[in-house]
């Protein structure tokens, strides 16, 4: 079983990033996902969560900003990050049920 992240960069306070997350390897389909992410000094925090491709939840730092999806491969997600602040720097991680954790991209939003 493989996940990759990927999609992460460095972009100015405003901008938008996508990350991308997919698994590999894994015969079942994965229904449910989080996204995490860690600062520099900080403990993981989550960000976004989605089961079943359409019910998706946000913490409140980040909602109405970011959207999290599924893609239409399977054992593929989506992050889209818009209206990028700096505190939004951190390396993001996909985490889906039942697959280890990855080594997840690097964000940062330079002011």
């Amino acid at each position: 079983v493989r996940l990759v992240e990927s999609g992460g960069g460095s972009v100015q306070a405003g901008g938008s990033l996508r990350l991308s997350c997919a698994v590999s390897g894994y015969a079942l389909r994965i229904y449910y996902i989080d996204w995490y992410r860690q600062a520099p000094g900080k403990e993981r925090e989550l960000v976004a969560s989605i089961i079943n491709g359409d019910r998706d939840d946000y913490a409140d730092s980040v909602k109405g900003r970011f959207t999290i999806s599924a893609g239409s491969a399977k054992n593929t997600w989506f992050l889209q990050m818009n209206s990028l602040k700096p505190e939004d720097t951190a390396v993001y991680y996909c985490k889906p049920e039942r697959v280890e954790w990855g080594q997840g991209t690097q964000v940062t939003v330079s002011s």
